[in-house]
């Protein structure tokens, strides 16, 4: 499919005036992120954990929910972490359990299988967890839209603390306590925090009252492995705060102490690492966190908790394996479910919003193959699972659709939905709504998107002249590490190049390995482009071209020398 390529608005001279020091092509992609002052630049590039991060009594209710937790623990009351199956919600249950853990509190761990219970609080767990005497709930990354599940708790004498990050609903709960900074009444600044983000803000918070010496000094520095692990896998912004806490977890997940982390990271071919090297956003996104979300999407997401919490190595080893293949078999399973939902798209034919439905597809894959479907079509994508007992699908979007807003105008279909505006989850209310849905969230879509350009489009943060790359400027971009979403790795447009060498690499020859000279400059660069072979039938030694590209550090046998990772590539005529 043909991309539009956009290169972002250049900076102006008056903006270079006022940083000569910093070359242009570093201001450009400082520009690019909104960083325009000196004290936004500086608190980019060189954040301070002890003065940037946001004081967490920001919260309208974290007051309230702090002393509720500390006078459950002093009652010896009972405590449930009710978690969920994904790794943001994983990493959260698995960070709470260590504050509760350290105060001594009596609890226990709750999460939902994903096929079974589905997505947050539900009537029968409620029930449950009265039987085993529950006095307090505290959830984490879910349950802002359980309202009448809420008030069933409450109806049975037990207080629920929500803490979670999904948009507002139409409604809310009314719980003891609500931590969610997407909700207008809790007066947070910062948006756009993992659930994992708010579970360590609630643990900050609990820190800060500690009035026994509990916890020793700097003890929420070592749960910031957690919280970066969550925050990338959830693929939130990287702005902000959740710069802050990813920029230092990855030094703290590079060194964890967790010996399941290690193992998983060893397994994924992360750990060890060079010394003075660290494990980057990159290794948490592809490696990590479709380890930890494995066990949720193929078995129990209770593994990928066990396996973080326990110091028990033989224990650790046989968890660590059982993810490893739990991971394989996700990776088997979403090209299946890929292919089936390819072929109903044929026949579906081309729409502004692509809905398939399917029998029995797994719902833990679902999500994937739709994130997955997204970006080949540019589409936004919904893919409906009809199983025996209920009917529940999985979003993903571009970015001219916002999709929770989209679900919203259709709320009365569902039993239980959630999520962002790039991705969403739902159950229906019963069979009969899915007609309804379909038809009125397609409706939706036609009229959001008619007349807008779909093609795929990839953002470029600046022209690139390869007579200026060299291990300085490298070493400058990598400042703006970690990478990740609203903070990209930057892709840069490259004219006028010749091709001087050009083959197929890779399994079933997917890959592309050529050399590239750019006019008027004298080194000529190795480049790679993954997924591009299918340019070797339109571009052949000695043509011109220009390409969109990152700039790699490749290293091999000791040898170490920058290339470019290409994203797209076009023949000049």
């Amino acid at each position: 499919m043909d991309k539009k390529w956009v290169l972002k608005k250049p900076i102006s001279l008056e903006f270079k005036k006022q940083f000569p020091e910093i070359p242009g092509i570093i201001l450009q992609l400082l520009f690019n992120r909104g960083l325009t002052s000196q004290e936004k630049i500086d608190g980019f590039l060189t954040p301070d954990y002890g003065q940037d991060l946001l004081d967490p009594f920001l919260f309208s209710d974290m007051e309230k929910a702090v002393a509720r937790i500390y006078q459950a623990v002093e009652n010896k009351e009972k405590i449930t972490i009710h978690g969920d199956y994904d790794a943001d919600g994983v990493t959260s249950s698995v960070l709470l359990a260590d504050i509760l853990q350290k105060m001594q509190a009596d609890f226990n761990v709750y999460i939902p299988h994903r096929e079974k219970e589905g997505y947050g609080l539900n009537e029968k767990t409620i029930r449950y967890l009265a039987r085993k005497k529950t006095n307090l709930i505290i959830t984490v990354d879910c349950a802002i839209s359980n309202v009448l599940e809420i008030e069933s708790a409450k109806k049975r004498g037990i207080d629920v603390i929500v803490t979670d990050h999904h948009a507002e609903p139409i409604k809310l709960p009314a719980a003891y306590a609500i931590i969610d900074p997407k909700v207008k009444k809790c007066n947070y600044p910062f948006y756009d925090l993992a659930g994992v983000g708010v579970a360590f803000k609630l643990s900050q918070a609990i820190i800060a009252r500690d009035k026994k010496n509990i916890f020793p000094a700097g003890y929420e520095k070592w749960l910031l492995d957690l919280a970066a692990i969550g925050t990338v896998a959830d693929v939130m912004p990287l702005l902000g705060e959740n710069r802050i806490l990813v920029k230092y977890g990855l030094v703290v997940l590079t060194k964890t102490k967790r010996i399941g982390l290690r193992l998983l990271a060893e397994k994924a071919g992360i750990l060890p690492i060079r010394e003075k090297e660290l494990i980057n956003s990159e290794n948490i996104g592809f490696s990590i966190g479709p380890r930890i979300n494995a066990a949720g999407r193929m078995d129990h997401a209770n593994a990928a908790y066990e396996l973080l919490l326990t110091d028990d190595y033989n224990e650790a080893q046989k968890l660590a394996a059982s993810l490893e293949k739990n991971n394989l078999q996700r990776q088997q399973e979403t090209e299946k479910i890929i292919q089936e939902v390819k072929k109903a798209i044929k026949k579906a034919g081309s729409r502004y919003l692509i809905l398939v439905k399917g029998n029995n597809w797994p719902l833990g894959i679902i999500g994937l193959a739709a994130g997955k479907l997204k970006d080949e079509f540019n589409r936004p994508i919904l893919i409906v699972s009809k199983q025996l007992s209920r009917i529940s699908g999985s979003g993903r979007s571009i970015d001219e659709f916002d999709l929770i807003k989209a679900l919203n105008k259709v709320a009365e279909c569902f039993k239980v939905y959630g999520g962002h505006s790039g991705a969403a989850g739902f159950t229906l209310k019963s069979r009969k709504y899915l007609p309804v849905f379909e038809k009125d969230i397609l409706k939706i879509a036609e009229k959001e998107l008619k007349g807008k350009d779909l093609r795929p489009k990839i953002e470029i943060e600046a022209e690139l002249n390869l007579a200026d790359l060299n291990w300085e400027l490298f070493d400058q971009i990598e400042k703006f590490e970690p990478f990740g979403t609203a903070n990209p790795k930057p892709l840069f447009l490259v004219k006028s190049l010749k091709v001087e060498r050009i083959r197929q690499v890779g399994n079933g020859n997917k890959h592309l390995k050529l050399l590239l000279k750019q006019e008027g400059v004298v080194k000529s660069f190795d480049a790679i482009g993954f997924g591009l072979g299918g340019f070797i039938d339109q571009i052949k030694y000695g043509d011109k071209v220009d390409a969109i590209c990152e700039v790699n550090l490749n290293e091999f046998n000791g040898e170490r020398k920058l290339e470019l990772k290409l994203a797209d590539i076009r023949k000049i005529n």
